[in-house]
């Protein structure tokens, strides 16, 4: 390599010019960055000598003193080395060619790749006229006065010290406690209640803590993409246990599990409840098996119908753990999740949360307390259900005149209808079908691990009336005709 390939005002090259700045990047670090790039790129290769302070600050279009703040900086990075009288010479080599252009392979563990193959994609992208995708937020049905009241209230106490808390502020526990107890016939004390960023950060940890490669668990199917994803990714074998009217069907379940996740008050996606037999044919499997049952109690504070039966844990609290959420019913920016677990799994929990950080914010669960215990929450409940079963029933009176012959079945629970489609329909004709009318709709092939009837998903709590009448006619037009 040449020690001394002369660089002067003349023989500047043409591309050696003052980079583009960035956001809040000063001139001395921008004209380093620029020498910095047009070494690294070969531009300047080693062994070049710089021309002098005065004539590269003016090629440059910089000032003497910030350019000689600039070869300080190199100088300490080592990318340039002073020569006494002979100036500034380049002391580095060039990046090779492949590393500038080529990203290296990323060296993924095992739980990434297993992670990221369970990804369903999420509602979104296209623009459409009308959007009956499910997962897409509902903010017109959240209660933001009394939110942003607790809000306001509690953010001078977060600003104090506070005991650390593994299960989260006390006073939340609590009022969740008696919550679920009243409404939802829980058998739960504080101890028992654990505050989460919601049902998928808990769902990952309870997967982390009891399924390891060898380990098997069970799911219905169809079901929540995510809750399968995060078995999944621990390396156990998970098997679907197929679902029909009656919800979960107890007598497919495997003879051995360690834990099994459902969704019986409104089963998702079709909507169904879990009877009550199965219910004690499912408990009975788990004490058989040794199993633990995760309940997602996702849609209980949105039945529309009549009240939802008692969850499971009020039954069995030492074989159930139950998962729930405030994101649907309260707001999605909240991160209020809880868990209610026996006292040796939640010392598991506990033990094993410091490497994850998964304790939610100290403010959002203060917050959640006063919304819960002052009443705020029944009462915005009461009102949003009201609003959501009437978006319900103009959709399914739209879609019976639409679609005549086709079985459209109003959920007691829940902000989505489960649309069976008749033969010779499939979900893929569906879909693109609708969207040529401006219509988008969830298929349900991604949500199920086996074989399944062909169903599409309409989400409709957050569409106006006035859109779901829309949707029901152009979903008219599109599927009048399945040739």
């Amino acid at each position: 390599m040449p020690e001394t390939a002369t660089l002067d005002t003349e023989e500047v090259t043409p591309d050696l010019t003052l980079a583009p700045a960035r956001p809040g990047e000063t001139r001395h670090a921008l004209a380093a960055r620029t020498l910095r790039e047009a070494v690294l790129d070969g531009r300047l290769p080693e062994g070049t000598r710089l021309p002098g302070h005065r004539r590269l600050a003016q090629h440059l279009g910089v000032s003497r003193n910030t350019l000689v703040d600039a070869l300080t900086q190199l100088h300490a990075e080592g990318y340039v080395r002073p020569r006494g009288r002979s100036g500034t010479v380049i002391s580095v080599p060039a990046l090779p060619g492949p590393n500038r252009v080529t990203a290296p392979a990323l060296p993924l563990s095992a739980w990434a790749v297993r992670a990221l193959q369970g990804q369903v994609p999420e509602a979104g992208g296209d623009t459409f006229a009308v959007d009956f995708r499910v997962g897409q937020p509902v903010p017109d049905l959240y209660p933001e006065a009394a939110w942003t009241q607790a809000l306001a209230r509690r953010a001078a106490q977060v600003t104090h010290a506070h005991p650390h808390d593994p299960l989260g502020p006390l006073e939340t526990r609590r009022a969740l406690a008696a919550y679920l107890s009243a409404e939802r016939g829980a058998r739960v004390t504080p101890d028992m209640v654990m505050l989460t960023g919601g049902t998928q950060s808990a769902l990952d940890a309870l997967a982390r803590v009891f399924l390891e490669p060898g380990r098997l668990a069970a799911a219905e199917d169809p079901t929540y993409a995510g809750a399968r994803a995060a078995l999944a990714a621990t390396g156990a074998d998970v098997t679907g246990v197929p679902v029909d009217a009656g919800g979960l069907r107890t007598d497919d379940l495997p003879r051995r599990a360690t834990l099994v996740y459902v969704t019986p008050g409104c089963q998702y996606p079709t909507a169904v409840s879990l009877s009550a037999a199965r219910r004690q044919a499912l408990i009975a499997w788990a004490a058989a098996a040794g199993a633990f049952i995760l309940e997602d109690d996702y849609a209980a504070d949105l039945h529309l119908t009549s009240r939802p039966p008692p969850v499971l844990q009020g039954l069995a609290p030492d074989r159930v753990i139950l998962l729930g959420s405030f994101s649907k019913s309260l707001a999605p920016v909240t991160r209020s999740g809880f868990l209610v677990a026996p006292p040796g799994v939640l010392r598991v929990l506990t033990g094993t949360r410091p490497l994850t950080d998964r304790l939610p914010g100290r403010l959002d669960a203060l917050a959640l307390a006063d919304v819960l215990s002052s009443g705020a929450y029944a009462r915005h409940l009461r009102r949003a259900r009201g609003t959501v079963a009437h978006r319900q029933e103009t959709l399914v009176t739209e879609l019976r005149r639409a679609l005549s012959g086709w079985t459209v079945t109003p959920v007691a629970s829940g902000l989505h209808l489960y649309l069976p489609l008749p033969p010779p329909w499939t979900e893929e004709q569906v879909l693109q079908r609708a969207a040529a009318q401006g219509v988008a709709l969830s298929p349900v092939s991604p949500l199920a691990a086996g074989g399944h009837a062909p169903a599409v998903l309409l989400a409709f709590a957050g569409l106006l009336p006035e859109q779901l009448r829309d949707g029901a006619r152009r979903l008219g037009a599109a599927l009048r005709d399945p040739r």
